[in-house]
């Protein structure tokens, strides 16, 4: 189960039992916070949690403050009168939500009690039964991976799907900073919002045994999967159970109608070999990506870099080219090979966090 429909799956029963849940999320991060922004936390009022903000003893003592305002009475609590310092002041939240600066150094105001350095903001979000019908519609929305965004503020919690949008299709129209946007106003008033399910997407040209490696250790990560390749009869494809798409496709010369340009958007090459490797390249060289890799040996990746080279593809879209794939690890077998490339694409999709 994915982890962040296992948290809204997991409220979403509390409140089912007429149960209240304190809903815990990083709206920001920097430097060294072990909290980034994203990550959340829901406390039920018997203490049970689900999901986390980061951990250590800053964790315990969040924790702790959602218990003791889930044990106050329900009106108390869901005007949320003893809120925490904000950073300009007091937040008087007017309605379920409130900031509370988390600073990871000793002797610091808002000290976290941590001292990793760096700091992060977290939102108290009070959830009651009467936020069943949003968090209903945030679980049924990540079950058929539809487009969702979810906005907090002071006064309210929701969720909704721009027009034109449906599963695993972006919307008509585009929509800035898709994954996170976070604004602080005055008077501990703000704006939290955040595009909910997978956040990355990843495709896999070529279902091999790499492949089928790569899909079961990526489908663990905030990655939506999709597989493509030539060959219908493909054991490692029958077996492949953690690609969240898969297509057969005629041929590589259509490739580029299935995959666009994104700043969130990860390619990785591993077909049959060196003809149908060239066919995908030039078919996607033109395309702006966060990730983009093929897997091949050095010798064989060098000539076929260098015949694009002389047949007129730019050397500045070859050279963004990550090959040999992966990081150096001396990797051989599938399983190992999948490591490498699983850990050279974190590093890229965390570098503005290095």
């Amino acid at each position: 189960m994915n982890k962040e429909f296992e948290l809204w799956h997991f409220i979403a029963a509390r409140l089912k039992k007429n149960q209240s849940v304190m809903l815990l999320v990083v709206a920001e991060s920097s430097g060294s916070s072990p909290g980034r922004q994203g990550y959340k936390m829901a406390v039920g009022s018997d203490g049970e949690l689900c999901g986390s903000i980061g951990g250590g003893v800053m964790e315990v003592n969040l924790v702790e403050q959602s218990q003791a305002m889930l044990s106050e009475p329900p009106a108390a609590a869901a005007g949320l009168k003893s809120s925490p310092p904000y950073e300009g002041g007091v937040a008087e939240s007017r309605g379920g939500s409130f900031l509370v600066p988390q600073i990871h150094q000793k002797n610091s105001p808002n000290s976290s009690g941590m001292i990793c350095s760096g700091k992060q903001t977290v939102i108290f979000g009070l959830l009651t039964p009467q936020d069943s019908e949003t968090v209903g519609a945030i679980v049924k929305a990540l079950t058929i991976r539809g487009l969702t965004f979810l906005k907090i503020t002071p006064e309210e919690l929701s969720a909704a799907s721009p027009k034109g949008g449906t599963p695993n299709t972006p919307p008509k129209k585009k929509i800035p900073n898709e994954n996170f946007r976070f604004e602080k106003r005055s008077n501990g008033q703000f704006i939290y919002t955040e595009k909910l399910g997978h956040k990355n997407n990843l495709y896999i040209v070529g279902g091999g045994h790499c492949a089928l490696a790569l899909s079961e250790l990526m489908s663990r990560m905030d990655f939506h999967i999709s597989l493509f390749d030539d060959r219908p009869e493909l054991n490692t494809i029958d077996k492949n159970r953690f690609a969240h798409h898969i297509e057969i496709i005629d041929n590589y010369e259509r490739i580029g109608d299935l995959i666009h340009s994104g700043a969130n958007t990860y390619v990785v090459v591993m077909t049959l070999g060196y003809k149908s490797d060239e066919s995908v390249i030039r078919k996607l060289l033109d395309r702006d990506f966060k990730y983009f890799g093929v897997l091949g040996s050095k010798a064989k990746m060098k000539t076929l870099l260098n015949a694009l080279k002389k047949d007129g593809c730019p050397a500045e879209k070859l050279a963004q080219i990550h090959t040999p794939i992966g990081l150096p690890i001396h990797s051989r077998t599938p399983e190992e090979i999948a490591i490498s490339i699983a850990a050279e694409i974190i590093s890229v999709k965390n570098a503005i966090n290095l």
